[in-house]
C-alpha cells in the first residue's frame, strides 16, 4: 500500500460507511478481509472491545450487500464483488440505547422492527417481537427473491448495562436468547449474518439456539479486521505523523493482539492523537469501569497480576450473568490482551497483560482513585514520587510510602481481609509507579526466584521486596533480596542498583519497616 499523499478528513465518530466514503474521510481498507469472510462462510460471531470498529464493519457490510458500488470505487473489493446482485439487510443495533431496566429492551426492538417494516412496507401481524423479525426475514426473501443479510452491533450491550442489576440481566439475556434464536430458526432465508459485541457470552445460556456462528473472535486470519496496524498508520496516515514520535504513537496506542501476527491500535486513540497532535488517554477516558474496579477488588485482584496473567480458552469463554471471571472480563473489555499462547496436554492456555501505556497508566490510575475516593492526594504523591527518586532520597521515599496508605479511607478495609495480603500492599504500590509512567517490572523472573518490583528510572535501578510482617524490624525483605541475588539480571547495564525492603503491618495497614542497600 502507497503511502497517502494528501490530508484527508479524519473520521472521528464517523460510524457509517456511507458518510465516511462520501466526505473523503481516511478509510483503512478492509474490503479484502470482508471479502474473505463472504466467500469462507455466511455465520459470524466477532467479539472486540468498545470504540473499536465494530459499527463501521457492520455498516461497511450493509453498504455492501445493497449493492452501493460507487462506495467502493477504489478499494480492493470493487472489482472482485458481483454487483448485479442486491440483498434485502436487517440490522439491528444496540450501541445507542439504554437497557437498566426490563421495559427499555422490548421497547427499543419494537421500535427498531417497525422501522425496519415501515422501510419495507411490511404489515405488522403480531407484537411479539421474535415473531416480527422471524416474519420480515421471511417476507423480504418472498418479496426480493433474495435471501436476507442479518446484522446485529453490540449484540450484548442490553445485558452489559444491567450486569449490577442481575435481574435487569437475566430478563434481558433471556429476552435476546429468544430473539437471536429466530436467525437459526429462518436458516433458509439468511444469506449472512454477523453478531458483533464486546463480550463473548456463554453459548449455553445465550446462545443456545443459535449455536451454528462460527466465531472468528481468535482467528488469526481476521485479527485486525477491526483496529489498525503498523502499515496502516505509515501508509493511510502517513500525512498525519508528521511532528509526532512515531516510537511513541506505538508504545501509547498498539499492542492488542487476537493471535494475528500483527499487533492492531483502538482506531479512536490514533484518530483522537492526529486530532490534537498531543498524546492522552482518549479511549480509556470514553467509558469508567467502575464496575471493573469493584469487581477487580472485591475478589482481592491485585494490578501486579495483571502485567503477566494466565487463563485458559475455556475460562475466556466464561461471561454471564452468574459467572464473569475477571480475567475474561478484562480481557473482553480491552484492558488486557493477549502476550502469548501456549498448549500443553491438549489444553489451551493464553498470558494476558496491558496492551500499552495508555491502558496500564490508565487503569492503576483508576484503581487508586478507587481505592483513596480522592484524586488530591493521588496527585499530589505521585508529583512527589518523580521528585523523590530523581534525587534518590530514600528518605523522603519511605515517608511517602506511608503516605499512600494513609490516605486510603478506613471503609475500604470493612468486610474485607486486603489489609493481611501481601498482594494488596504491593497493588498499591505499583499502580503509584505505573499510573505516574515509570518503567516498571513485577514478579520479573531471575535464576534464582520471581522479584515483586523492580523500576528502572533516570539511570538506576531500584528493586523491590514486599512482606507483610507480624513485627517490625526482622529484616526478612532485605534478607530475601540479597539471599536470592535479584540485582544480578541487572548488573550488566552498568547503572546503579538500589535494593529496596518494604515491610508492612496488617494491624496498622501501613509502612512498619523500610530498609535501602546498594547491591
Amino acid at each position: 500500500m502507497m503511502p497517502s499523499s494528501q490530508k484527508k478528513l479524519l473520521p472521528i465518530g464517523i460510524q457509517t460507511f456511507s458518510n465516511l466514503r462520501e466526505e473523503d474521510a481516511y478509510y483503512v481498507d478492509k474490503t479484502r478481509l470482508i471479502l474473505s469472510l463472504v466467500q469462507s462462510g455466511s455465520r459470524y460471531f466477532l467479539s472486540r472491545p468498545r470504540r473499536f470498529g465494530k459499527s463501521l464493519l457492520l455498516s461497511t457490510l450493509k453498504e455492501l450487500f445493497e449493492g452501493n458500488e460507487p462506495l467502493f470505487e477504489g478499494l480492493y473489493i470493487h472489482g472482485e464483488w458481483d454487483w448485479s446482485h442486491r440483498y434485502p439487510v436487517v440490522r439491528l443495533d444496540f450501541s445507542n440505547g439504554g437497557f437498566e431496566n426490563p421495559e427499555q429492551l422490548a421497547s427499543d426492538v419494537k421500535a427498531q422492527l417497525r422501522r425496519l417494516e415501515a422501510d419495507a412496507r411490511i404489515e405488522v401481524q403480531d407484537d411479539d417481537p421474535s415473531l416480527r423479525l422471524r416474519h420480515l426475514v421471511q417476507e423480504l426473501r418472498r418479496r426480493s427473491g433474495e435471501r436476507v443479510v442479518v446484522l446485529v452491533d453490540e449484540y450484548d450491550k442490553p445485558i452489559l448495562d444491567a450486569l449490577e442489576m442481575p435481574e435487569v440481566a437475566r430478563a434481558n439475556r433471556d429476552f435476546l436468547r429468544g430473539l437471536y434464536s429466530t436467525i437459526k430458526a429462518t436458516d433458509e432465508d439468511i444469506r449472512f449474518a454477523f453478531l458483533t459485541g464486546v463480550s463473548k457470552f456463554s453459548k449455553v445460556n445465550l446462545f443456545s439456539g443459535l449455536n451454528n456462528l462460527d466465531d472468528i473472535t481468535l482467528d488469526p486470519r481476521y485479527s485486525s479486521l477491526c483496529g489498525y496496524t503498523d502499515e496502516d498508520i505509515d501508509t493511510v496516515f502517513a500525512q498525519e505523523l508528521e511532528g509526532l514520535d512515531r516510537e511513541q504513537i506505538r508504545e501509547w496506542y498498539n499492542g492488542y493482539c487476537w493471535l494475528g501476527e500483527e499487533k492492531v491500535y483502538n482506531p479512536f486513540d490514533v484518530l483522537l492523537l492526529f486530532a490534537r497532535r498531543e498524546f492522552g488517554a482518549y479511549w480509556f477516558q470514553t467509558g469508567t469501569p467502575s464496575f471493573l474496579l469493584r469487581t477487580m477488588v472485591r475478589r482481592g485482584m491485585s494490578s501486579v497480576e495483571l502485567s503477566n496473567l494466565v487463563a485458559s480458552g475455556q475460562l475466556l469463554d466464561a461471561f454471564d450473568v452468574e459467572h464473569i471471571a475477571t480475567e475474561a472480563l478484562l480481557f473482553q473489555t480491552g484492558y488486557l490482551t493477549i502476550l502469548g499462547k501456549e498448549s500443553r496436554f491438549g489444553n489451551v492456555f493464553y498470558r494476558l497483560g496491558y496492551p500499552n501505556r495508555e491502558v496500564r497508566q490508565s487503569l492503576n490510575d483508576s484503581l487508586l482513585e478507587y481505592l483513596i475516593c480522592d484524586t488530591t492526594p493521588m496527585i499530589r504523591n505521585k508529583i512527589r514520587l518523580l521528585d523523590i527518586l530523581e534525587a534518590n532520597d530514600f528518605p523522603k521515599l519511605k515517608d511517602l510510602f506511608h503516605a499512600f496508605f494513609a490516605s486510603i479511607p478506613y471503609e475500604r478495609y470493612t468486610h474485607n481481609d486486603i489489609a493481611r495480603f501481601e498482594g494488596f500492599y504491593a497493588s498499591v504500590v505499583h499502580s503509584y509507579f505505573a499510573g505516574a509512567g515509570f518503567d516498571v517490572v513485577v514478579e520479573d523472573s531471575t535464576s534464582h526466584a520471581r522479584l515483586d518490583m523492580a523500576v528502572r528510572f533516570n539511570a538506576n535501578v531500584y528493586i523491590f521486596e514486599f512482606k507483610v510482617v507480624e513485627h517490625a524490624g526482622e529484616g526478612a525483605a532485605l534478607a530475601q533480596l540479597k539471599e536470592r541475588r535479584y540485582a544480578d539480571k541487572y548488573r550488566g547495564q552498568g547503572e546503579p542498583i538500589h535494593l529496596i525492603a518494604v515491610e508492612f503491618s496488617a494491624n496498622e495497614r501501613n509502612v512498619v519497616g523500610f530498609e535501602v542497600e546498594a547491591a
